[in-house]
């Protein structure tokens, strides 16, 4: 058999030996105490020893062929020696292949052939020693290629990459460039466009503004052709002004001479059988009404016919008056020279002197009963320009009324909630006004003027205007002067410092819309008709109670309120009507006139004085009136304030004191002792709570 196969052969019998799968480790002396646990492991061949015998060791065996083959186990224990052999090459050189020292020939040989066994053994696991260790060598040497190239290989695969991405990138931003350009392109089109638009619309405005130009140059003409004829009526008006002021001043001068011969007269007094001072008091309120009609002109302006006539009325009243005063003197010196005549008799002296005192306690009864000269002077009617003047409101009222009839009766469901959401916003606004903030009392009376303009408001959260129904405006207005009113009665009544803040609203909302102003008198007149002022009289067939309702009385079911309760009420609303005549909104228009001033509050005092008393009504209403409205009338009347005072003191509190009880002395005496207090230290104080600066502040 060939060497080759014997080779073989000898490897699977090593292989399927016990010794055949032994581990074989080249550096097992380095392993220290592992090398125990390998011995008693099973062995193994090295896993190259397949690739050595069929790669290696034929080629070894054709270049030096072995003399005799070796058995197999005598290859198995070479195979397994060369594991203990020395690596050195020269290992085969130190045996020789026999031995002469032998003494016995037959041992010698054996002991050669043994040698020579060992040496071919010990050659052969040299080289496949050697050959285990080439093939490991060229085994690294593939693997370090291998990895050098698969390096090689991701380089270039990183590069291949590196460089697309680099492409792809250069791409991106060539797209993003075009992009812009693109944008940018199509905004500078639409720029253009958006200027050509431009200049094509003002080319537009260019020739409406030359048109308009046009017209307005018109209008100017006409403005001035009008301004110029206004300036020649202005200038008409002031010389015709002029002319009744003079006038007016000339009728002034000669009421004050005859005011001073009606002073004069007082010498005279002990012959008149009635009071002088019916004759001062009237001729005082003559010259005071001549000085108000001149003060009220040149407030406005220049005074107009009616004024210059009302003031010759009263200068003709005060003839008349001087007159008719010279004929009492007349007739008193005709009468004491014929008491002188009839002293004469000696025998009716006892008898006249009884008479006497008689006598001259009759005028001062007479002066205060109701026949007396003096109660002839005053009135129990209002006069009649006034009672029109009433009149025309209630009218007016009822009219506002009969206007939104349709509104309260219908029947339909959205009507109904539409006039409760009207009624709602009109009326809770009002119920909000407060002393607290000045900014608040603002925010109140825009929405209550939003809402009379048309605009819609909040309330209860939802939106309401009175363009939702066509009476809204109508019920709106009249329900907003009932509120005013009733807070009057109800909130002043109670807190008299609320006058003012509701006042100065309902005076703004007067002065932006009149017709709410006409209604807020109407309601005060209907619930108190003091303040016209007017005493309605009990008319034949008249039920007692709705003269009492007439009178200001509040009657349930056959009841009248007590007088206390009826005296409050007419306080609340005298003092809100004294409040309303002196305060102006503070963001309106100032250049425009008071729609119910201080004029207003004038007449209502001289009509009152003019007028008979009521017993417990008069006085309280005059003292809540001078209370609130006091200052205010003395720093525009001045002088003629301070007469009508006096006049009040010495005139009007004998006619008070003469028909009130003495279970109503009280409003009497608090009166009495605020007039005097004030004409002590004469000055009126300013009322408490009256709207300073520092409350629109807050």
């Amino acid at each position: 058999m060939p060497s080759e196969g014997r080779c073989w052969e000898t490897l699977q019998a090593l292989r399927s030996s016990d010794k055949g799968r032994l581990c074989y480790y080249r550096d097992w002396l380095l392993r220290g105490e592992d090398v125990l646990e390998e011995c008693m492991s099973l062995p193994k061949l090295s896993s190259y020893s397949g690739w050595v015998v069929e790669h290696v060791l034929p080629h070894m065996q054709e270049n030096q062929p072995l003399s005799e083959t070796l058995p197999s186990s005598a290859s198995a224990s070479a195979l397994d020696q060369s594991s203990f052999v020395p690596k050195s090459p020269d290992t085969s050189s130190t045996f020789s292949p026999a031995s002469p020292a032998t003494p016995d020939g037959t041992k010698g040989k054996d002991e050669s052939q043994h040698t020579e066994s060992m040496v071919l053994q010990s050659s052969r696991g040299i080289k496949v020693e050697g050959c285990i260790r080439m093939y490991e060598l060229a085994h690294r040497m593939k693997g370090a290629e291998g990895l050098r190239q698969w390096q090689e290989e991701q380089e270039r695969k990183v590069r291949a990459l590196s460089e697309m991405a680099s492409e792809q990138l250069k791409r991106f931003d060539e797209w993003k460039e075009l992009k812009q350009h693109k944008e940018y392109q199509d905004l500078r089109e639409v720029m253009e466009k958006s200027s050509r638009e431009a200049l094509g619309h003002q080319e537009k405005l260019k020739a409406e503004h030359r048109h308009r130009a046009k017209i307005l140059n018109l209008k100017l003409r006409e403005a001035e052709q009008q301004r110029v004829k206004q300036a020649e009526l202005e200038r008409l008006r002031k010389e015709e002004g002029q002319v009744r002021l003079r006038a007016l001043y000339a009728l002034q001068e000669e009421m004050l001479q005859l005011s001073q011969q009606l002073d004069a007269s007082e010498q005279h007094k002990g012959l008149l059988k009635v009071d002088l001072a019916a004759f001062q008091t009237r001729g005082n309120q003559l010259c005071s009404l001549i000085s108000g009609i001149i003060r009220a002109s040149s407030e406005s302006g220049y005074p107009t016919a009616e004024s210059q006539a009302e003031a010759e009325r009263a200068l003709q009243e005060m003839r008349d008056l001087l007159m008719n005063l010279g004929q009492e003197i007349t007739r008193a010196c005709e009468d004491k020279r014929r008491q002188d005549e009839e002293e004469a008799q000696v025998k009716l002296q006892e008898a006249q002197m009884q008479q006497g005192p008689e006598a001259h306690k009759e005028p001062p009864a007479t002066s205060q009963g109701p026949g007396g000269k003096q109660n002839e002077d005053l009135q129990v009617k209002v006069q009649d320009i006034t009672m029109q003047w009433y009149q025309q409101l209630q009218d007016a009222s009822m009219q506002c009324v009969l206007t939104f009839e349709g509104l309260t009766n219908s029947k339909d469901s959205q009507a109904k909630k539409i006039k409760m959401d009207l009624q709602k916003a009109a009326t809770i606004p009002v119920s909000q006004i407060s002393t607290i903030a000045g900014s608040k009392l603002k925010e109140i009376f825009d929405k209550i003027h939003s809402l009379l303009s048309g605009k819609p408001v909040q309330s209860g959260g939802r939106s309401v205007s009175v363009t939702l129904n066509p009476q809204g405006l109508d019920f709106v207005q009249y329900k907003l002067a009932e509120k005013f009113v009733k807070q009057g009665e109800e909130e002043v009544a109670s807190h008299h410092e609320a006058a003012f803040p509701i006042a100065v609203v309902a005076s703004g909302i007067w002065e932006l819309h009149p017709r709410v102003g006409d209604l807020i008198l109407a309601h005060l007149h209907k619930k108190c008709p003091y303040s016209v002022p007017f005493y309605p009289t009990f008319k034949e067939g008249m039920a007692l109670e709705d003269y009492q309702r007439m009178l200001g009385y509040q009657v349930k079911d056959s009841k009248v309120e007590q007088q206390d309760n009826f005296l409050k009420r007419m306080s609340g609303m005298i003092r809100l009507y004294a409040a309303i005549i002196q305060l102006r909104w503070p963001y309106g228009n100032r250049q425009e006139i008071h729609p119910h001033g201080l004029n207003h509050g004038w007449r209502w005092l001289a009509q009152i004085l003019n007028m008979e008393p009521l017993s417990d009504v008069t006085a309280t209403l005059l003292f809540d009136f001078l209370e609130v409205c006091g200052n205010a009338l003395m720093k525009q009347y001045q002088v003629q304030f301070w007469k009508m005072l006096i006049l009040i003191k010495e005139d009007y509190f004998p006619r008070i004191e003469a028909i009130t009880s003495s279970g109503q002395m009280g409003s009497f005496i608090r009166l009495k002792q605020f007039l005097e207090k004030c004409l002590q230290h004469k000055d009126i104080p300013v009322p408490k709570g009256f709207l300073t600066s520092s409350f629109w502040r807050s």
